[in-house]
């Protein structure tokens, strides 16, 4: 059953609560909710089992969490600090995708994260313009009301074939509905291009594990070299994994094998 709570701004956001254990909240990625993945919630129940309690939530604006007036990565992090007291007071996070961005946001802005798993970040270069032009090009879609050209825009950089394949899907019209949520996706990705990643990431004081897939493609291997750069500690792995996915097994054997 859905459990819910408050952010700081208003907005009730929705989440799933499985297993007993030292807690894991999962910071979902940019087309990514509970009706439209069961994927993570498959993630979110194995990962249980092995001895945590795990949180699966709707970012705002999808699924059952409501929307704000706005989406950015100040409500984003709000929200992961609601969730963060629900627990506790603490908790690691599992970040993937852009997701992971929002993720390092929140551990690098002073929330209690006891550790950092991150998935396939799509980080930019170090200090790069990119993020902000793409954050900047995709609001001006949103404020346009242009649903489909906004999805469209979100994955103009990635593999042709993925387009493709989500707009021949059934998914495609629920991907188009989410579109005004992305903003904060790409904030997030704006935000750690704003300065050196190693002044970026500075107040990241927790274990941090980067993982990739075997099959992937090369922006997330450099991206994960500039975290392990950046944030003293951190640590990088491949599993297998193929077009920005993961194997289930493998990858609840790192996260559980991490978060021990």
């Amino acid at each position: 059953m859905t459990e819910f709570v408050t952010s700081a701004d208003g907005t009730r956001i929705g989440y799933d609560r499985y297993g007993d254990g030292p807690p894991l909240i999962l910071v979902n990625a940019a087309m990514q909710f509970r009706a439209f993945d069961p994927t993570t919630t498959a993630l979110a129940q194995a990962v249980a089992d092995r001895g945590f309690t795990v949180i699966d939530y709707d970012r705002r604006g999808r699924g059952e969490s409501a929307w704000p007036d706005a989406t950015t990565l100040a409500g984003e992090r709000a929200d992961i600090a609601a969730l963060i007291d629900a627990v506790g007071g603490e908790a690691a996070l599992f970040g993937s995708s852009s997701g992971g961005s929002i993720a390092l946001f929140a551990a690098a802005s002073g929330l209690p994260v006891t550790r950092l798993a991150l998935w396939e970040v799509p980080l930019g270069a170090e200090q790069g313009t990119d993020g902000a032009e793409f954050h900047a090009g995709l609001l001006e879609r949103i404020e346009a009301g242009d649903r489909e050209g906004t999805q469209e825009y979100y994955m103009k950089d990635m593999p042709p074939e993925w387009l493709a394949g989500l707009k021949a899907s059934p998914a495609w019209p629920v991907a188009v509905a989410m579109t005004p949520s992305l903003a904060a996706d790409a904030e997030s990705l704006a935000w750690a291009q704003t300065a050196p990643f190693a002044e970026v990431f500075a107040d990241v004081r927790c274990p941090v594990l980067y993982l990739y897939g075997e099959q992937t493609l090369p922006i997330f291997p450099a991206a994960a070299d500039a975290v392990v750069a950046a944030i003293p500690g951190a640590r990088q792995a491949s599993i297998p994994g193929a077009n920005h996915g993961y194997e289930q097994h493998a990858m609840v054997e790192a996260l559980a094998g991490f978060l021990s």
